[in-house]
C-alpha cells in the first residue's frame, strides 16, 4: 500500500517532536565545543594512559557516569585498570587495601576510614565494584592536616614533619608554579567571600594537594603500563593545570610517552550550548542542568 506523502512527513516528524519534548540529564561536548556522545568519550578513554575525571562533588549524574566509565573500562582493560581518588587520603591506604582484599567488613571500613559525607551515596558503588572485581584503588590525596599546615606556615611548615609523615606527601621541595591561573586566581580572591581560615598560602596548600595526588598516581600504575582513572574535583584538572601540570612534569623525567585525557563537568541552565572558554577546560566536558537535584546552587 502506498503511503500518502503527508502521512510520510508525519512519520518523519514524530521522532523529532518526541526529541524536542525530551529533557536530557546531560550532554557531552568536546574541546571544540561540538556535541558528542558517550561512546566518543569512552573510545578516547580506552586509548589513554591517564584519565582525569574532573567531577562536581555533589552531582548525581556525574557520579553515575563515573561508575559507568569505571565498569566499561574494566570490561576493556581488566586488571590493567587502576583507580585513583582525591576522596581518599594517603594515610587511609592500608584500610582501603584491607577492604578491597576482603580482610575487613564493610561496616568496619566505613567506621574507621576518613570518608566524605557523601561516600555512601556517591562513591561506595565504585569502591565496592573495585572490591568485587579485584581492581586496585589508590588513595592519592594528602592528609588534610598537612595541607592545613601549609596554609598556615607555607611549605616551610613541612620541615617539621617526620620521615614517616613525609612518605605521605610528594617529595620535597615542592615546585610552585604561582603564575598558573588555578593558583593565582584563588590567591587574588582571598577575602572575597572566601572562608576566614584561608591565608595568602592558600595557593601553596592547593599545590601540595595537586603535587601529592600526582605523585601517588604516577607511583602506583601510571608507569607500569596500566590505565589510570583518577577521580578529582574539576578544579584539580581543569585547563590542564593543577594536578595535570604536576603529572606532566613527572612524565618529562621519564622515557614514557603517556597519553593524558581530561574530563570536566559543569552545571548550567541551558545544556544545549557551551562557551568557548568552558569548552577549552578539558578534552570532554559533561554539562548537566543546574536544576538537577544535588546541583550546587549559584
Amino acid at each position: 500500500m502506498k503511503i500518502p506523502y503527508s502521512s510520510f512527513l508525519l512519520l518523519l516528524l514524530i521522532p523529532l517532536m518526541s526529541m524536542k519534548g525530551d529533557k536530557p540529564a546531560y550532554k557531552i561536548f568536546n574541546a571544540k565545543g561540538n556535541t558528542v556522545d558517550y561512546d566518543a568519550l569512552f573510545k578516547a578513554a580506552k586509548k589513554s594512559d591517564i584519565i582525569f575525571f574532573g567531577e562536581l562533588h555533589k552531582n548525581p549524574v556525574v557520579h553515575w557516569l563515573e561508575f559507568e566509565l569505571t565498569r566499561d573500562l574494566f570490561a576493556e582493560k581488566g586488571n590493567n585498570l587502576v583507580l585513583g581518588a582525591e576522596m581518599f587520603e594517603v594515610d587511609n591506604q592500608l584500610l582501603i587495601n584491607e577492604y578491597l582484599s576482603k580482610m575487613i567488613r564493610k561496616k568496619d571500613f566505613e567506621a574507621e576510614a576518613k570518608l566524605w559525607p557523601n561516600y555512601k551515596t556517591d562513591y561506595a558503588s565504585i569502591v565496592d565494584f573495585a572490591r568485587e572485581k579485584g581492581i586496585k584503588l589508590i588513595a592519592t590525596n594528602i592528609p588534610r592536616r598537612f595541607a592545613a599546615l601549609v596554609n598556615i606556615k607555607g611549605f616551610e611548615g613541612l620541615d617539621s614533619i617526620n620521615a614517616v609523615e613525609r612518605g605521605m606527601i610528594a617529595p620535597l621541595p615542592i615546585k610552585y608554579p604561582d603564575t598558573l591561573e588555578c593558583y593565582a586566581s584563588i590567591v587574588k580572591n582571598i577575602g572575597d567571600g572566601m572562608p576566614a581560615h584561608m591565608t595568602t598560602n592558600i595557593g601553596k596548600a592547593q599545590a601540595i594537594k595537586d603535587a601529592t595526588m600526582a605523585h601517588f598516581l604516577m607511583k602506583n600504575g601510571a608507569l607500569e603500563g596500566k590505565t589510570m582513572l583518577h577521580f578529582n574535583g574539576a578544579y584539580h584538572s581543569d585547563n590542564y593545570e593543577s594536578m595535570v601540570w604536576y603529572v606532566k612534569q613527572a612524565i618529562r623525567k621519564t622515557s614514557f610517552d603517556l597519553k593524558i585525557l581530561t574530563i570536566s563537568c559543569l552545571e548550567q541552565e541551558n545544556i544545549d550550548t557551551i562557551s568557548k572558554k568552558d569548552a577549552a577546560k578539558a578534552d570532554f566536558i559533561i554539562v548537566i542542568p543546574s536544576s538537577m537535584p544535588g546541583a550546587e546552587r549559584k
